[in-house]
């Protein structure tokens, strides 16, 4: 019974010393253990043939050494005689016989060590890869909200730090704890047979090593998030720092940044520091205990060969199987590290797998839509916002139609193109399209009825070709993109690039002027030939005359479909259907160009000053 208690104790006090909540949130990974279990299994019968081949050369040393020691009193008993060389001769090809197979054993525990990695060490990998994929695809379904809670640094680092944790814990920390059971099963079991009493011995400092284990645990899993918390924030603070170089520069904060980075890699090195510290004292240790047993085999086996119960063949049998256990015991360490880090990775992982999605997609698939927009009594507050957002909004805007919303900043009008763009759902009211109730639509095909042009243009570091069509799906129809170039007045500056189409925009779209850059944004959109187009002031960054001519190019375009133009000047929303003006969430003033001119309100008052604005530049031309 102490043959398989002690190992199972060991194992459970040194690999399974984690808090309750941290054995549940590992407990998540149980499904790629299903779904690999042909992996595993295979890797558990690979190191139980590896470990008996490891076994084995042990019990053939004890055979062999006897087996010389024996040879050696006969042939000093045929000292004088021609049967000496004989004996000599035998003595010769034992030894050789043993070798060989000393040698065939440890090429055979190689060739299964192989196999053992290329199963268990294959499988974390298709783990790391199956876990980037369903957090990746957890990041595509959560909404704005979630985005708005979280910075970037930290998502990123959740998916690439936390999940090469996690691999570490799938791979080499399962693949050492099985070596580790079956070796202690086969070692222990080995020990007793041959001498309880010197067995029993030799195992004697594993209790205290055990002890060890559970003092260190929750030192190193503290240590541990410590650690990774701080790595975190380097992240975040190195993305931000990245994205936002030329402003850092711009403002020569250059060496206010490298003091701050300076003092959170210190934190970090800190944290870290304290880590090294515990495993360096709880390694050598282990060590400094495995010796131990081997001296106590030594001293006990010697009291047992002098006894006559063992001979000088299993002392040395005993002394390998220490040996063998000293990787193990030496590797527990770091095994129980590699666990508890990837239990703090994991239990980050799950608080995003967790999170349930704020846009439930509907189930109603629109292939078109006709572009009737109503919007009945609709509130909308962000979180932690006593303010709403939009205030009892209601409109309808008929299909075919434009609509021109303006309104100071703050005023809610990016606020309405994400709530018809369902990216959030509202607190109160009913907005619906085609006289349908935006939730019921399936989600995905609802958003590729509309082109959004949004305020914040974003470009993907390709060429300006891929970022035209990155709104529609490929292959694309041939000349598309030269048409929706030449519609958003962005073609002639695209011939001037010496690449033209082909012509790389750099992070972000860094190579292109901000008209340029909002251009190809609307360029991407009108590409798609949607129903609806939302243009969310995107023509701040262009002069008046290109906004002309790129609102004369969109007329065409926009005959049937149903338009929206976001903007805080006049001159973008005049020729519109509708007007409406936003304040503080609320519709204050409806109505047509020359309607709203009449009233002695905000529109009016705008346009005047706009008005006035424009005749000082002209005067000054």
């Amino acid at each position: 019974m102490l043959c398989l208690f002690l190992p199972m104790v060991f194992y459970r006090e040194a690999i399974l010393f984690t808090k309750q909540q941290s054995v549940k949130e590992l407990s998540a990974l149980n499904k790629y253990f299903v779904k690999y279990k042909g992996h595993l299994l295979c890797g558990i019968l690979f190191v139980t043939i590896s470990n008996l081949f490891g076994i084995f050369p042990a019990q053939l040393t004890r055979n062999a050494l006897d087996v010389v020691l024996s040879n050696i009193d006969t042939y000093r008993l045929f000292d004088g005689f021609n049967s000496q060389t004989g004996v000599y001769k035998m003595l010769m090809f034992n030894i050789f016989i043993f070798g060989v197979l000393v040698l065939s054993m440890a090429l055979m525990k190689g060739l299964f060590m192989f196999f053992m990695r290329q199963t268990i060490i294959v499988m974390s990998r298709h783990v790391e890869y199956d876990l980037k994929n369903e957090i990746y695809s957890q990041y595509q379904k959560l909404g704005l909200d979630f985005y708005n809670r979280n910075n970037t640094g930290d998502l990123m680092n959740r998916i690439s730090e936390d999940v090469g944790r996690v691999r570490m814990y799938v791979g080499p920390a399962i693949m050492y704890s099985i070596n580790m059971i079956v070796l202690f099963v086969l070692v222990i079991w080995a020990m007793y047979s041959v001498n309880p009493r010197l067995a029993t011995y030799v195992l004697l400092p594993l209790p205290i090593l055990t002890y060890l284990v559970y003092y260190v645990h929750d030192r190193i899993n503290k240590k541990s998030e410590r650690v990774q918390g701080q790595l975190s924030v380097l992240s975040t603070f190195l993305q931000e720092t990245f994205s936002g170089i030329r402003l850092i520069k711009a403002y020569a904060r250059e060496k206010d940044y490298q003091e701050y980075y300076q003092e959170q890699t210190s934190l970090y090195h800190r944290f870290s520091m304290d880590l090294v510290k515990i495993n360096a004292f709880f390694m050598p240790t282990m060590v400094l205990l495995v010796g131990l047993s081997t001296i106590l085999t030594v001293y006990i086996g010697s009291l047992e060969v002098i006894a006559g119960r063992l001979t000088v063949g299993n002392i040395a049998e005993f002394v390998i199987y220490v040996t063998m256990l000293t990787w193990p015991v030496a590797s527990l360490g770091w095994v129980v590290t590699i666990i508890q880090r990837a239990a703090a990775s994991q239990q980050r992982i799950n608080e995003f797998l967790k999170e349930i999605p704020s846009i439930q997609p509907g189930n109603i698939q629109c292939k078109e839509l006709k572009g009737e927009i109503e919007l009945t009594h609709v509130t909308f507050r962000y979180e932690k916002n006593r303010q709403p957002a939009l205030n009892d909004v209601s409109i309808k805007i008929p299909a075919g139609s434009s609509l021109g919303i303006i309104g100071k900043t703050g005023s809610g009008k990016s606020t309405l193109v994400n709530v018809l763009l369902r990216l959030v759902d509202v607190n109160e009211g009913v907005v619906k399209v085609d006289g349908i109730e935006i939730k019921n639509y399936d989600t995905d095909q609802y958003r590729k009825r509309i082109g959004c042009v949004p305020q914040d243009v974003f470009l993907f570091s390709d060429t300006i070709e891929e970022n035209i069509a990155f709104g529609i799906d490929t292959p694309y129809p041939e000349g598309a993109i030269v048409e929706a170039a030449k519609n958003a007045d962005l073609y002639k500056n695209i011939m001037e690039f010496p690449l033209q189409f082909k012509t790389m925009v750099g992070e972000r779209g860094i190579t292109l002027s901000g008209g340029q850059k909002q251009r190809l944004s609307i360029a991407r959109a009108i590409i798609r030939n949607p129903d609806i187009l939302i243009f969310d002031d995107c023509l701040s960054a262009v002069d008046t005359i290109t906004e002309e001519k790129i609102l004369t190019n969109l007329s065409s375009i926009m005959k049937n479909k149903t338009t929206l133009f976001v903007s805080h000047r006049v001159a973008t929303v005049k020729s519109c259907d509708q007007i409406i003006v936003l304040e503080e969430g609320k519709i204050v003033e409806l109505g047509t160009h020359d309607s709203l001119l009449a009233n002695d309100g905000f529109y009016r008052h705008l346009f005047e000053s706009q008005l006035m604005e424009d005749e000082i530049k002209d005067s000054k031309l």
